[in-house]
């Protein structure tokens, strides 16, 4: 486990103090692989302040936020760590947004400059147009400075003329290291504030929950426009001292030849690529790997889980958080792990960091154990808020605790277990349904390589239960035999009475899926598609 002291528990520092504390301990060890590229930490220490300096010649002043619009690449670390020893702020940005979702945050935020890779420039110079606040525009892989268009600094001819900036400015702990905009399942997308505090709470935290050592090789092909790729695998990497593996995207026909030539101990993953994994074809390869946590969410059934773990050789550790905070919950490592739960509330290894979580209903009150509410959490590292925006923050945190808008239940033990969004819990004929209860089970199907459910209009009130459905490949499923599929796995009133096939889904940066564009589809919702009453499927 990585060493904890009182002088290297506390996570009231900034990014620079912290990265500067790491780095002495072992300067020349590895930090990073990505893109082909390795650094060690003082290389990589090194790079960031180039790049702070970089930044600081164009204008940038602490407190200003720079939009990044870039793949998984060395530039997105060192903006990140070098606009932190400024005292700025990255906005980092799906790369798959279109036009006016990127000009939506370049305005939203309040950007005075934009770095974006050239594979995106073509867009990023259409949204950039629409916004006149935007004055300093930087292309990022252009390695000849000539075709750089005059409105675009080239960020390879600006670093390689770069020195380290000196001196550094003393940053507050409570600073704003990045916003991270949330998926915008409902309305626009919210910046979330996230302090260099947050951060190294993220890392410190992780590592210690996980018993990490410098030893260890932290794997992610999760994109840094998504908060896991930097509150676990890069910050736990930092704060354990260990190496941190950069795969540019997730490819479920590469993943496990990426993880094992890059000897990976730890993984991190998001709901869809277990699932996803699990349906690839049996290799005699499939346990061939070096590694030994694969830790992510949600909560899969017991049966799925040990599949998993069987056939890969990993043992696979589930927790529950948010982007406003990771502080959520965690399985115990080498402890009891209970079916379906996301574990207890996560621990920080300095004694003064306390993290409580409970469970309300809708007045306020927190509900006896067992029972079905929102969960609310109180800890050091949990967001200032939403950037710009003092109305949906309110409704964020009240009286010190942040409303999740999830909901879960709590064992007289303390453990969580997630009942699904607030918003996606589905009414029928008086009963409430979790979606993902449902898509649990339809996931498990042998044809089906994901599902997603919601509810639709009924013609007696409440709603009726719909699932949208993608097929494994090459794979036709019988809509009757999926009904009666989930009828072996659930109440019978839980199993959808609508089935649609879908060849894909659009998804949030997080890769769950945009259901709200489902529930947009009003006049199509019930029609051409399987429904279980008119063909009298009742099993």
């Amino acid at each position: 486990m990585a060493k904890t002291t009182e002088a290297t528990g506390t996570w009231q520092r900034s990014l620079g103090q912290f990265l500067a504390e790491v780095v002495s301990r072992e300067p020349d060890a590895k930090f990073v692989e990505i893109s082909g590229a390795t650094l060690t930490y003082r290389q990589f220490q090194e790079a960031a302040r180039k790049t702070a300096s970089l930044y600081q010649s164009l204008g940038v002043q602490p407190g200003d936020r720079v939009c990044l619009v870039l793949p998984n690449c060395p530039e997105i670390l060192f903006s990140w760590f070098g606009l932190s020893l400024l005292g700025a702020t990255m906005v980092p940005i799906n790369t798959a947004y279109k036009r006016d979702e990127l000009a939506f945050i370049l305005k939203d935020s309040g950007a005075r400059v934009m770095v974006a890779h050239a594979d995106f420039k073509e867009t990023a110079t259409a949204a950039a147009g629409q916004v006149p606040e935007l004055t300093t525009w930087v292309v990022v892989g252009e390695p000849d400075s000539r075709n750089t268009p005059d409105q675009w600094n080239n960020f390879e001819s600006a670093f390689a003329a770069s020195t380290a900036l000196a001196p550094e400015p003393e940053i507050s702990h409570d600073a704003i290291s990045a916003l991270v905009y949330t998926s915008g399942t409902t309305g626009d997308p919210k910046g979330v504030m996230i302090t260099h505090a947050m951060f190294i709470a993220a890392g410190q935290g992780y590592a210690h929950w996980i018993q990490a050592t410098p030893e260890d090789r932290f794997f992610t092909c999760l994109p840094y426009f998504h908060a896991n790729a930097q509150y676990y695998s890069t910050m736990g990497a930092l704060a354990a001292g260990g190496t941190l593996i950069v795969a540019e995207r997730f490819s479920a026909g590469r993943f496990w030849r990426q993880v094992c030539e890059s000897k990976a101990t730890i993984v991190n993953f998001i709901g869809m690529m277990l699932s996803v994994l699990l349906k690839q074809p049996l290799s005699p390869q499939d346990g061939d790997n070096s590694v030994r946590l694969f830790y992510g969410t949600p909560a899969f059934a017991p049966e799925v889980l040990a599949n998993f773990e069987t056939r890969f050789g990993v043992d696979v550790m589930i927790g529950f958080a948010m982007t406003e905070t990771c502080y959520g919950t965690i399985e115990p490592p080498g402890g009891e792990r209970r079916p379906f739960s996301c574990g207890l509330p996560r621990e920080h290894p300095h004694p003064l960091f306390r993290n409580e979580i409970k469970i309300i209903d809708a007045a306020g009150a927190t509900v006896p154990p067992d029972m079905a509410g929102e969960i609310v959490i109180r800890n050091p590292a949990i967001t200032p808020g939403y950037w710009g925006n003092q109305e949906k923050t309110r409704e964020l945190i009240r009286d010190g605790w942040l409303h999740s808008g999830d909901m879960a239940r709590m064992d007289c033990d303390g453990h969580l277990y997630f009942v699904d969004r607030k918003k996606d819990i589905i009414r029928r004929r008086g009963e409430n349904i979790s979606s993902q209860e449902v898509e649990a089970v339809l996931k498990r199907h042998p044809q089906i390589l994901d599902a997603a459910v919601i509810g639709v209009p009924s013609e007696l009130g409440d709603d009726e239960v719909k699932a949208y459905i993608i097929p494994v490949s090459g794979a036709k499923p019988d809509p009757a035999e999926i009904i009666g599929w989930c009828a072996q796995h659930l109440a019978l009133f839980k199993a959808p009475r609508y089935l649609e096939f879908r060849e894909s889904f659009a998804r949030t940066p997080s890769l769950r899926v945009r259901k709200e564009e489902l529930r947009a589809e009003r006049e199509d919702l019930i029609e051409n598609c399987f429904d279980r009453d008119a063909e009298g499927v009742h099993r």
